[in-house]
């Protein structure tokens, strides 16, 4: 008989840790005797049983965490029932599913990585997978930017990523905040103020739709082509495995041929960073 493909893996949430008021990260360990292996960029079906699922990106890195990590923002039913949970509570995992960064190809490259708010997960997978891996690219630059000090997602991992001398961290808030030294505007004005080099580079983006729509104009700008700029598109869904039809735009299904995709890949579709 076949496998049910909605059935989840056991696991149990291992640690908690609230990130900002209405962000945690959730490690937790499959308890299943199964090889799970995940890129940076791909998600997993979670679930709180009795209360439903929904998708989430990993935010941390196969290459170098023992754990899987959820970084989850409280913001439906199932993610508030999430944040109810404590370390020791069950959960299901299904997955992973979707394509992922080909950080792999991208080896010798520079490397742009554009996040803002929660879009900061998926490359916070990423960025530990490259730096895994650090002799096997070039220039290495980091954006971030929240609304406040407050809201900023793995605010110690980046005051830590700003320490290191093999690397750029550009971090900002919206607003000017008492003790603030770094950068005051939106993720868009300090890229467009960094001035990242386009050769040989790649740029990464993840963050709030209007976000992602003024740093692609930017990097484009700059001189970036549209198939050198990704981000990711997640988007309307719900099975993760292509079969309901939610995110179904045009012939591509954001849950199997994405949620990774090229500039490129979206200019020539229907899709539309707008309707993230």
């Amino acid at each position: 008989m076949d496998k049910n493909i909605y059935k989840p893996y056991l696991a149990e949430l291992r640690e908690i840790k609230r990130e900002t008021p209405d962000v945690k990260t959730f490690k937790v360990e499959i308890l299943e005797d199964i090889d799970f292996n995940y890129l940076p960029g791909q998600f997993a079906m979670v679930s709180v049983f009795g209360r439903g699922e929904c998708p989430i990106s990993f935010s941390s890195s196969n290459f170098r965490d023992d754990l899987i990590e959820f970084s989850v923002k409280r913001l439906g039913k199932v993610t508030v029932a999430l944040h109810e949970l404590e370390a020791g509570d069950r959960i299901g995992v299904r997955g992973p599913y979707g394509n992922g960064f080909p950080i792999d190809d991208w080896k010798g490259k520079n490397l742009v990585f554009i996040g803002g708010g929660i879009g900061q997960a998926p490359l916070r997978s990423s960025i530990r997978h490259v730096l895994a891996e650090r002799e096997s690219f070039d220039r290495i630059d980091i954006f971030y930017g929240a609304p406040s000090t407050e809201e900023i997602v793995f605010e110690d991992e980046l005051y830590q990523l700003e320490d290191r001398n093999d690397l750029n961290v550009y971090l900002s808030i919206d607003e000017k905040e008492g003790g603030w030294s770094r950068f005051v505007g939106f993720v868009p004005e300090n890229v467009e103020r960094i001035a990242p080099s386009s050769e040989n580079s790649i740029a990464l983006t993840c963050g709030p739709p209007v976000m992602i729509k003024f740093v692609v104009k930017n990097l484009k700008e700059l001189g970036f082509e549209s198939d050198e700029i990704f981000t990711s598109l997640e988007m309307k869904m719900k099975c993760g495995v292509g079969k309901c039809g939610r995110c179904n735009v045009g012939s591509l299904y954001v849950c199997k041929d994405g949620p990774v995709f090229s500039y490129d890949q979206v200019q020539e579709s229907p899709l539309s960073i707008e309707e993230i």
